[in-house]
């Protein structure tokens, strides 16, 4: 696991978001660019990992009971 990977969803984010504005800024030569271009893409992939995890615990609910039930959130458009 990179270190990258052991962010909270919070830091890569925020980390993200400090890629984005160097990256519209326009001031960063083109090899940083790339670099910065490649990292902005490690981040968002390790955000959309946390969230598709995190949206795979909530898809279960607890009952009464004590068993689980799944369930599914309809998203209307």
């Amino acid at each position: 696991m990179t270190d990258k990977e052991n962010l909270t969803f919070e830091e890569a984010m925020e980390k993200l978001e400090e890629v984005v504005e160097a990256l519209e800024e326009g001031d960063v030569p083109l090899e940083e660019a790339i670099e910065k271009y490649k990292e902005g893409m490690e981040l968002a992939k390790i955000c959309h990992q946390k969230l598709t995890n995190v949206e795979e615990q909530l898809t279960e609910i607890l009952k009464e009971n004590g068993e689980t039930e799944s369930f599914s959130i309809n998203e209307v458009d």
